[in-house]
């Protein structure tokens, strides 16, 4: 398979104000992510609030440049190309935000919204009403609705409008940050569904971000879980739905309806029971979850959990699996 995207080591600190002569203290938002993405395939990347899934997303495209790390698109490295180039690479990725509502500028009209990056693409004014009329049947909104303005449509169909706008841009990358998280479930399956087409007819490669694992299973070609801005675990699908590993994916899974079975087949299996443990926490942790894993010993507080490989395509950042 064709490596599309290439995530090497990539870490961004956000750094506070010091107080009188103190050094500014930096906050590691991503320490050190690696993963990959294949050409025409779905990433799902799933962890609680606060992880850094947004912030890994957001470095990524170099919406908020990474402090350091190498990001490859399609054999360039992005942090080598000049001002110049890397705005001729922003057009062949984009990114679906969460919230539709804040997305849309409420003072424009959609078409105006849809158009302003093809206006920056210096396109003719025929071509950009033909390519939004195109995006919007698409989407399933009707063109002679564009010129109209958000407050008139529903959440699913301000949805599909952000989806539309992005794929204005003809991207061959698109980045979902939990795309449907604020929609009805009737509605989010109708955008899931819509988005499994697009990226079928358009081909697509995608980087899905939630924290439902069911949805991100039904989307997904291969699964990353994130916790506190380091993966623990990567898998394939189907291995990390039938055979999790690391505790903090059992806990994740634990909370969902229907997993607590393989979760405590796992337990069973490797001793891993994802339970926080007030001995561990108590101790001065290397590894990023031991705080809060039963298993965490000397090991875990002397050297710090890297991503190995424990099956074919299997990594998982953890010393007793």
């Amino acid at each position: 398979m064709d490596r599309f995207i290439e995530i090497k080591n990539l870490v961004k600190h956000f750094y506070g104000q010091g107080i009188l002569n103190q050094r500014r203290v930096a906050v590691r938002a991503v320490d050190r992510v690696s993963f990959g993405i294949e050409r025409n395939t779905v990433f799902g990347l799933v962890g609680e609030s606060g992880c850094g899934k947004t912030t890994l997303v957001r470095s990524i495209l170099y919406l908020d440049p990474p402090t350091s790390g190498e990001i490859w698109f399609d054999g360039m490295q992005l942090g080598s190309l000049s001002t110049r180039n890397l705005r001729f690479f922003r057009k062949r990725m984009q990114i679906v935000f969460q919230d539709p509502n804040s997305a849309l500028n409420p003072k424009m009209r959609i078409a105006d919204s849809l158009a302003e990056g093809l206006v920056n693409l210096k396109l003719p004014a025929r071509e950009r009403s033909r390519r939004i009329k195109k995006m919007l049947d698409l989407v399933g909104i009707a063109a002679g609705h564009r010129s109209r303005f958000p407050h008139e449509f529903s959440g699913g169909q301000k949805q599909r409008i952000v989806i539309a706008r992005a794929l204005c841009m003809e991207p061959e990358f698109l980045v979902l940050d939990e795309p449907v998280s604020n929609l009805d479930v009737s509605i989010q399956a109708q955008i899931i569904n819509l988005l499994l087409d697009l990226k079928k007819e358009l081909s697509l490669t995608y980087l899905f971000i939630s924290h439902d694992l069911n949805l991100v299973a039904y989307f997904s070609d291969r699964i990353g879980v994130m916790y506190k801005g380091r993966l623990m675990e990567v898998a394939s699908t189907e291995q990390m739905m039938n055979h999790p590993c690391h505790p903090y994916t059992l806990k994740l899974f634990s909370s969902v309806p229907g997993k607590q079975k393989v979760t405590q087949e796992a337990d069973d299996g490797k001793g891993s029971v994802p339970l926080k443990s007030k001995k561990a926490a108590a101790l001065p942790a290397t590894c990023t979850y031991a705080a809060d894993c039963s298993l965490g010993d000397r090991a875990c507080r002397e050297a710090e959990s890297e991503l190995r490989e424990i099956g074919a395509g299997h990594w998982v950042a953890c010393f007793k699996v």
